[in-house]
């Protein structure tokens, strides 16, 4: 797919509407009481405002006059206190929303969190991870102040745009009709550019996407840069994606001042026109007094519209970025629980595939009416050339995936029709990747199962020699490890990795080449623990190295989507087909490129 890659743009599958605002107001109705207090405190603020001007006009055209430096005082002091009790009313207001601002954004990033989490092992074969990192963090975070503040925001402007204009047509209807003729003007001018402010701002997401895209794969990859001297050549690549960034969001904040600039040019012109009608061209001329109040309620007329205008464009990168997180959340959850859905109870193990075939992608079928019976506490190995279904297998015995065709059965039951809980909690899974999170080896090794003692966890780090290497740690089981295990060896991961899986004592157990980073003599150790912990187990075993299946109850060799071959080893040596080539083809190669004594298959 495309979208893979981090240099080309994401498409969006649907249409521009409001309807991603509309849809986002879920998030925003939990916070309806807090949003309504803080509204009335900012139309409280506005109305407080706006009496200045009266007290302005007032001590111009009376107290001055007059000589009335006791009520010229009076009008200074009202306007003094009217300014600061707008100030309290605003700055309470504004601790509100900021609060409200950041639980709108834990709610919806936890939304999207845990969707993530159910999402199948197809979405993210099929992005990069930064294209899903950037959803989940920046433009949650861009799209939290317009839906706590700006949408107060918003009705608070419009509101005073309507205090504002009683205000005006109290004080010269006359002059307040100029003031409000630039709305027209200003209305087409919006109209026109919204194509492409929209069209700008999915520009700048798409770039900023393809960025974070590649910064991430760069952070993960930064060993093999730095293995093959590639750091140029990355710089580069960078540099132009960054370049693209900073292209798109220049043109789009271009786009989106045009707003501004419309709206401060028609609300200048305005104000001059209002001057020169009210000393000029009305007769009677307005008083001093009225013509300065009305410039000041002009300003504070425009100023709604300047900032609704901000609000506008902000309300357009707002939806560009809804549109990216309801596509997330709106990606279907493949692999889920099925109406009805029963818990399966404790197993033996018993696993058959019935006429099962599978497709990742449609037309290409990559496991072809396959069909076996494992008994409970048997072990498989599954060998084959690379691609021909040994991982697809195990993948489809733990769910990750449904099957396209037939059925897969644990204890006689269809695991498409139990719960995935129930079914993933009753096995072990170590696949190829042995990923270490961040945090103590204990917490890595409990992963699974959090509640287990330290003498499991101690037992199951044994059973696989981990506890030498881990004991001989600064602090033991309590030592810090980083994010993928940066300062353990491969193999040290993957000995960490196996006593995660064997501490929560599965009766399915699958390893996905769980030896492969293993040096031979710890494999040779490693080998009378996995004997051990197979007993009592159904296991599924898929491993390059022939030497560590040659003792399992049952070997299938699968090419092209199907069973060619199933026995014992010394079954399928004796056939002398397929496993038996692979067998002596492995064991002369070791033989010819190890000085230490090949592990003879026998």
């Amino acid at each position: 797919m495309a979208r893979n890659k981090y240099d080309v743009d994401e498409t969006l599958e649907t249409p521009f509407d409001f309807s991603h605002l509309k849809r986002s107001f879920v998030y925003v109705k939990k916070y309806k009481g807090k949003m309504l207090a803080a509204m009335l405190l900012s139309i409280a603020a506005s109305l407080v405002a706006l009496t200045g001007p009266q007290f302005i006009q007032k001590a111009i055209d009376v107290a001055m006059p007059n000589k009335d430096m006791a009520l010229l005082l009076q009008y200074a002091g009202l306007l003094a206190g009217s300014i600061l009790i707008s100030i309290l009313l605003s700055t309470a207001r504004g601790f509100i929303m900021a609060r409200v601002g950041q639980d709108i954004v834990y709610n919806i990033r936890d939304d999207l969190f845990k969707h993530l989490q159910e999402l199948p092992f197809s979405y993210y074969d099929s992005r990069p991870q930064g294209k899903i990192l950037v959803r989940v963090v920046q433009y949650v975070n861009s799209v939290s102040d317009m839906l706590s503040n700006g949408i107060i925001n918003i009705l608070i402007e419009v509101l005073n745009l309507v205090f504002i204009a009683i205000f005006m047509f109290m004080t010269d209807v006359k002059l307040a009709a100029v003031i409000v003729a630039g709305l027209p003007v200003l209305a087409a001018i919006i109209f026109i550019i919204k194509p492409a402010q929209r069209k700008a701002w999915q520009q700048v997401n798409n770039k900023t996407s393809n960025l974070s895209a590649y910064t991430c794969e760069n952070i993960e990859g930064v060993k093999v840069t730095e293995g093959f001297n590639r750091q140029r050549e990355n710089s580069k690549i960078y540099d132009r994606l960054n370049k693209l960034t900073n292209k798109f969001w220049m043109k789009a904040i271009y786009v989106s001042n045009l707003v501004g600039l419309s709206v401060d040019n028609i609300s200048q012109w305005v104000l001059a026109f209002m001057y020169m009608a009210g000393i000029a061209w009305f007769a009677p001329a307005a008083s001093v007094g009225v013509i300065l109040a009305m410039g000041t309620y002009a300003s504070r007329f425009w100023q709604p519209i300047t900032t609704l205008a901000a609000l506008y464009n902000n309300l357009i990168n707002t939806i560009a970025y809804l549109e990216r997180i309801f596509q997330t959340i709106d990606e279907p959850v493949e692999i889920h629980d099925v109406p009805g859905a029963a818990a399966l109870p404790p197993i033996t193990g018993r696993v058959e595939f019935r006429h099962v075939s599978f497709e990742y992608e449609p037309g290409t079928r990559v496991l072809n009416d396959v069909s076996f019976t494992v008994e409970p506490g048997q072990s498989i190995a599954l060998v084959g050339p690379t691609g021909a279904g040994k991982s697809t297998i195990v993948n489809l015995i733990s769910r990750f995936y449904n099957v396209t065709e037939g059925q897969v059965l644990i204890d006689g039951q269809d695991i498409s029709q139990v719960t995935l809980k129930s079914l993933r909690s009753q096995m072990g899974i170590m696949l190829q990747d042995s990923f270490i999170f961040s945090g103590t080896i204990a917490d890595n090794i409990r992963y699974g199962r959090l509640d287990a003692t330290a003498a499991e966890m101690e037992d199951a780090a044994r059973r696989v020699q981990a506890h030498d290497f881990i004991s001989h740690m600064e602090k033991g089981y309590a030592t810090e490890v980083n994010e993928r295990g940066g300062r353990l060896s491969q193999g040290q991961k993957q000995l960490i990795s196996f006593a995660r899986t064997l501490v929560a004592d599965p009766k399915i157990l699958v390893l996905d080449e769980a030896t492969s980073s293993i040096d031979a003599r710890t494999e040779q150790l490693l080998q009378q623990g996995i004997q051990e912990l197979l007993k009592g187990r159904t296991s599924f075993i898929i491993a390059h190295r022939l030497s560590t299946i040659q003792s399992c109850d049952q070997i299938m060799f699968i090419d092209g989507g199907r069973i060619v071959e199933q026995g014992t080893h010394a079954e399928l040596m004796a056939k002398k087909g397929r496993y038996y080539e692979l067998c002596t083809a492995q064991d002369k190669e070791l033989s010819a490129s190890s000085p230490m004594p090949a592990l003879t298959i026998q």
